[in-house]
């Protein structure tokens, strides 16, 4: 596969991160298949994916949809979130997938492991995406970040087959970084993620109120996950992050926050839940992480 050749992407999970990628391919050329659910599968053959973006303009592009992979791909973006993993992963069998690239672009630090007693480890890259897209109805994605960013991991992949994969994404529109260090990429953001997650949830607001209103916490939590990221083997430093934050648009939210608003599962656990096993491991404590996981599970409880 190059950008020359155009392959066949699977990307299982099309909603916002998702679809917004499979609409990117395939307006880039590339074959597209779009694993989901039966009444997403109806609505996306039946209109594709329609996209709204101040970035990349308002456009529709078709896709292809089934609920399992049935013939072998070159790349296969994971883009479900994390509560939906197991489940989702049964739509793509290994023996399918074959020799294909399982490129995961989920939060937390943990899934790789899984995926590669799934699947062989050469044929899995671990990635990160730093976008705000939302799916506001089957096919229907809006993006409303003014970027697009992918790092991906190639420590087990060969190189060439990785940076292949990335020109395909850079080619899409994405900007698209590849790096060795798997930790220090996975951690990089999950530095970032889990303050952002964990505060903006537990008190229902944006990252502009974050920064300003609740700034103390956001700095110890944000001390809190660097130092178990670097105890990890990660290269990550606190002011980095924090300098990360006040360049945010104010009235972003985490993906978490907007899963809480609108009722749905948390990926609590493998976000604040994974920061907290890591912490343990190293013999650490995070005590702002801890209490706002517990408080945010308790909330989550009340709300069943």
């Amino acid at each position: 596969m190059s950008v020359a050749h155009p392959g066949t992407i699977a990307v299982l999970g099309p909603g916002g991160v998702g679809g917004l990628l499979a609409a990117l391919l395939s307006r880039a050329g590339h074959q597209v298949i779009c694993l989901a659910g039966e009444s997403t599968v109806q609505a996306l053959t039946r209109n594709g994916i329609r996209v709204r973006s101040t970035r990349f303009g308002d456009f529709t592009a078709p896709v292809a949809a089934a609920t399992h992979l049935t013939e072998p791909v070159d790349v296969c973006l994971i883009t479900c979130k994390q509560t939906a993993l197991d489940a989702a992963l049964e739509r793509v069998p290994a023996r399918v997938l074959a020799d294909g690239l399982a490129v995961p672009l989920l939060n937390g630090v943990e899934h790789p492991a899984l995926l590669r007693r799934r699947y062989r480890p050469e044929q899995v890259v671990p990635g990160v995406i730093r976008v705000e897209a939302t799916r506001t109805a089957p096919g229907v994605v809006v993006h409303s970040s003014p970027f697009v960013q992918v790092d991906l991991a190639g420590a087990t992949a060969s190189a060439d087959r990785v940076r292949a994969a990335a020109a395909v994404l850079e080619d899409a529109g994405v900007q698209t970084r590849v790096s060795q260090d798997e930790t220090t990429t996975l951690w990089t953001k999950m530095a970032f993620l889990a303050p952002m997650a964990l505060l903006t949830t537990r008190y229902g607001i944006t990252i502009g109120d974050l920064r300003t209103r609740y700034r103390d916490e956001l700095l110890t939590l944000t001390h809190e996950a660097t130092a178990v990221a670097r105890a990890c083997g990660a290269g990550v430093d606190a002011d980095a992050v924090i300098t990360m934050y006040d360049a945010f648009p104010p009235e972003t939210k985490s993906s978490m926050q907007r899963d809480a608003e609108a009722g749905r599962a948390l990926e609590l656990d493998a976000i604040g839940g994974a920061l907290l096993r890591s912490a343990d491991e190293h013999g650490m404590t995070t005590p702002l992480a801890a209490r706002l996981v517990a408080e945010l599970k308790t909330t989550a409880r009340a709300t069943q």
